[in-house]
């Protein structure tokens, strides 16, 4: 039956040849990094190319350049790639289990401030399970959860931009308002809730590499009728408190990116005005959760309950 469907056309490893093939547009480089022979991966090619029917490559004077036909198969290959990953992976996890092991992944923010507070309660109660944590980028952290590299992770989304994947389940964990950041000695330091129309005419610090802040800080400026005036990008936000702290400017920031506050550096709430982002666990929602998934995430939702009103 499989057969007269088509579903058992072609060779997965063959498909990987393919791919390779097409990404490096040379079969000599594909087979040093597949530890082929040349003459072993134009053979697999060749007998592709019969199971296809249609030439899937152009072979050149230097090197090769897919046809129209080896474009296309090639983009199936690299999703049908990913998923025999993800597979493995899972099959690994289960595997694993007598062992005890788990991967998260997270952003710095979270990494710096909550999540430490979870992992202490979770390895003092699951104390033979292999804990491991990756700190990334939102995509990475995306790529690394659909891949099976991780098997949860930690994302963060705001109103404008809700997070949305058809393949990733997410549970929110927690809100979190944003932020003012002023200097000790700065006029408004006094106060404890302050206006963006007051706020018109500072310098502002800001994360570099278009950090998701700086459009957070746009947003509310623009609502407020003004243009911000960034003095100063700044690696992190231990940098940016640093900077806010000897009067380069003031800074706007999530809640949680002061847990280690500066000492010479006020936190200012911004009220009702406050942009909101929601912190978010992530998990595939094609995979059979592993009893350690499970347990981290029941932890982590406990202690969020208990520590929800600290990053309002």
């Amino acid at each position: 039956m499989l057969k007269d469907e088509g579903l058992d056309l072609f060779d997965i490893r063959r498909l990987a040849l393919l791919v390779e093939v097409v990404e490096q547009g040379s079969i000599t480089a594909a087979a040093d990094l597949m530890m082929y022979t040349p003459s072993a991966v134009s053979q697999q090619l060749r007998k592709l190319e019969q199971e296809v029917g249609q030439p899937l490559l152009n072979r050149r004077s230097r090197g090769v350049a897919p046809t129209e036909a080896g474009q296309v198969l090639a983009g199936h290959a690299r999703k049908i790639i990913r998923q025999m990953q993800a597979a493995q992976s899972d099959l690994d996890q289960i595997a694993g289990l007598k062992r005890g092991s788990l991967t998260i992944g997270t952003f710095p923010t979270l990494a710096a401030s909550f999540l430490p507070i979870v992992i202490r309660v979770f390895k003092k109660r699951y104390p033979a399970v292999n804990l491991a944590v990756r700190s990334a980028r939102f995509d990475e952290l995306v790529a690394d959860l659909e891949s099976g590299v991780t098997g949860l992770c930690l994302l963060w989304d705001y109103p404008w931009n809700p997070f949305h994947d058809e393949a990733v389940r997410v549970t929110e964990v927690f809100r979190e308002s944003t932020v003012i950041l002023v200097a000790r000695g700065h006029p408004l330091a006094g106060r404890e809730q302050v206006s963006m129309e007051e706020l018109r005419d500072e310098s502002w610090i800001v994360r570099a590499e278009a950090h998701p802040v700086v459009e957070v800080l746009q947003r509310s400026a623009h609502d407020a009728g003004f243009e911000p005036t960034i003095a100063f990008l700044a690696n992190d936000y231990q940098e940016a408190q640093a900077m806010v702290s000897v009067g380069m400017g003031i800074a706007m920031v999530p809640k949680t990116a002061v847990a280690l506050q500066h000492p010479d550096v006020t936190v200012l709430h911004l009220g009702p005005q406050a942009p909101m982002r929601r912190v978010l666990l992530a998990q595939r929602q094609d995979k059979i959760y592993a009893p350690a998934e499970v347990a981290f995430h029941s932890t982590l939702l406990e202690i969020a309950r208990e520590r929800a009103s600290e990053y309002l």
